[in-house]
């Protein structure tokens, strides 16, 4: 079987006996284009040591990493061009890059761009757009993009609501029309031990899946209190990890990777999900509207379960891992232990000598070798369904109900504010105390 490593598969074994199951991978090609500079026409590539041209949109931490990354691939690139909502962060990315990569940074003032709009001016410049600002915004800018006919790298989760997924989805497959390059940030599909041991699983090393559990559980992340004289969008973007609108609450940002395992290995995405969450320690003001805890229980195609947990906890214990149990053994995917009963245990071990590789720096090089050589490349298709799971597991938390797939993917409730502007006002506002609306389970708005 072909093995669904970066996106590029046709063809994969029936396996686990899953049936009806959505595909989570799509063939994808190429092509280069952009403006104000000599550019490829769409569909084409980049030969030899032509010089890629990239424009970074969203400029926090996770935006300079991914930016650092591209750089660092092989061959001619340049960075061009910078966009984020804050002058601040804009300028502080532009210093640690130009501190690091300074011959690989070709960005002039005139080709930095703050404010809602700027991922327009910025892409505009480019070949390739790497979109890593909250993902509330990433389906409007990678659909920009694409209609554009850049190459994309863009960060998980790809969207915070159905309507999102929805609307990547049909850019996804524009981009395939187009012959462009897509990366998605599930940086564990670049990663060899799970590479290798996810093939193991699917080719039954420990037979039919019977149970996944599945955890992110930690202590939580930064909190950005409000500051005097802040406008309310202004506080929300600043503190945007706290609002379902632009970050979709911490089961959709981060625990979106312990559920793409799961559809990864089972080559299928659940078909229903019931849970339950809420807020029990992190409560204050400062954590906006999102639920501190969540526990779901998944359903997948062929009956198979898979339990998920994630927190937000300090004090308490902590654990970001996948588990497989199976008919003949069990497996930590994280781990990336198989043990079959009977059998000696298998672990994945780097052959002896090698350096220790990066899976962040290696789907950058995987992209930009795709874009320079015309290789199927596009990874849209599952980080869109592996998102679409994450928020079906908040609809079902939310809400209390028993929630199933094509509902979840076909929801009309729509996250994101009528009007994208600093006097906007975001979806949800606070009261007299300074305190949101909490979802409540067994309302229908929650969902």
């Amino acid at each position: 079987m072909a093995l669904r490593r970066s996106g590029n598969d046709s063809s994969r074994r029936d396996f686990l006996k899953v049936s009806g199951a959505a595909l989570l991978a799509s063939n994808v090609l190429d092509r280069i284009a952009s403006a104000a500079m000599p550019r490829l026409a769409p569909g084409a590539f980049a030969r030899g040591d032509d010089t890629l041209k990239i424009a970074l949109i969203g400029c926090g931490g996770r935006g300079t990493g991914a930016a650092r990354q591209a750089l660092m691939t092989a061959g001619n690139v340049k960075l061009v061009a910078l966009a984020d909502a804050f002058q601040d962060r804009l300028d502080n990315s532009l210093k640690s890059l130009n501190a690091e990569l300074a011959d690989r940074i070709d960005v002039t003032p005139d080709r930095c761009f703050v404010g809602f709009d700027a991922y327009q001016q910025a892409i505009d410049l480019c070949d390739v757009a790497i979109l890593t600002t909250p993902p509330g915004f990433r389906p409007i800018h990678f659909e920009y993009a694409i209609q554009k006919n850049k190459h994309v790298f863009m960060e998980k989760p790809v969207a915070v609501d159905a309507p999102g997924v929805r609307r990547v989805l049909a850019a996804a497959e524009l981009s395939k029309q187009k012959n462009l390059k897509v990366g998605v940030g599930l940086q564990r599909h670049h990663e060899p031990g799970y590479v290798e041991t996810v093939k193991r699983l699917q080719d039954g090393a420990i037979g039919d899946a019977t149970l996944f559990r599945v955890y992110w559980c930690d202590t939580g992340v930064w909190c950005n209190p409000r500051q005097p004289g802040q406008s309310e969008m202004t506080y929300q973007m600043r503190n945007w990890y706290y609002f379902v609108w632009i970050c979709g609450d911490h089961v959709v940002e981060q625990h979106i990777h312990n559920l793409d395992v799961a559809n990864w290995v089972m080559n299928a995405t659940p078909v229903r999900a019931r849970g339950q969450g809420g807020r029990q320690v992190r409560t204050g003001i400062d954590y906006g509207e999102i639920y501190d805890h969540h526990m779901v229980e998944f359903t997948y195609p062929n009956g198979t379960k898979m339990m998920s947990l994630c927190h937000h906890w300090p004090g308490a214990w902590s654990d970001v891992s996948e588990h497989l149990h199976g008919t003949k053994g069990y497996a930590d995917i994280a781990g990336k232990t198989i043990a079959v009963r009977g059998s000696p245990e298998w672990k994945f071990t780097r052959p002896r000598g090698s350096e220790p590789i990066d899976p962040y720096q290696i789907e950058h090089d995987v992209l930009f070798d795709a874009i320079r050589n015309d290789k199927p490349h596009n990874e849209a298709v599952y980080g869109a369904t592996s998102t679409m799971t994450a928020i079906m597991a908040r609809m079902a938390t939310y809400s209390g109900r028993d929630i199933k797939w094509d509902e979840a993917l076909n929801s009309t409730l729509a996250l994101v504010p009528t009007k994208y502007a600093w006097d906007g006002q975001p979806p949800s506002l606070p009261d007299k105390d300074l305190r949101y609306k909490i979802p409540m389970p067994g309302s229908a708005q929650a969902l």
